[in-house]
């Protein structure tokens, strides 16, 4: 049967939802900066108290219009409860298990760890630059990946100068770390 024809259920949301928070490895941590920590925080705060009150008075109007099997601002309405649930629960999940790592307390400000932004240069000595974030705050178009991509892997513990391995989809690649920063403007 088409997937088109089958009704979702709570159980299937879980399953997603389960899905989405093994992307951490087993047995670690959720590490977050504190400015995506905050984002989750106002994320969370904005569907369940902005826009979820709003999704019910809708879906409680359009159901007091009488038949709801050709009723779009019901059928929709409950669709995105369903989504606003769904999201609220797994934030809820990812604000309870992150562990806030500060970057700017960090001390070891010459070698690469979680909270650091990293300037490199490929094997074209094109520089690149990317801050190193916990999974729930990687955003790609914005430099910041997540600790447990490649990338950030093979920077871990590296010093400005040092030449490290990549493991890319294409094979391996080199790279040399040319400056590493901790704080200030790079996060956010």
């Amino acid at each position: 049967m088409s997937k088109a024809f089958t009704k979702e259920t709570d159980d299937d949301l879980e399953d997603e939802d389960q899905e989405v928070l093994n992307a951490l490895p087993p047995g670690t941590k959720n590490y977050m900066t504190r400015p995506g920590y905050e984002r989750l925080k106002a994320e969370y705060s904005k569907l369940l108290h902005v826009e979820r009150p709003k999704i019910v008075e809708i879906v409680s109007w359009a159901a007091g219009n009488g038949d709801r099997s050709e009723n779009g601002d019901y059928i929709y309405g409950k669709k995105r409860l369903r989504e606003i649930d769904w999201r609220v629960r797994f934030l809820t999940k990812r604000i309870e298990s992150a562990e806030v790592v500060d970057a700017e307390k960090q001390r070891h400000l010459k070698q690469v760890f979680f909270g650091a932004t990293v300037t490199y240069a490929d094997a074209k000595d094109a520089e690149h630059t990317i801050t190193i974030v916990g999974v729930d705050e990687a955003d790609i178009t914005e430099g910041r990946v997540s600790w447990i991509s490649p990338i950030a892997r093979a920077l871990m513990k590296a010093r400005e100068g040092d030449v490290v391995d990549v493991r890319t989809p294409t094979g391996k690649e080199t790279i040399e770390v040319v400056r590493i920063r901790y704080g200030g403007s790079d996060e956010g």
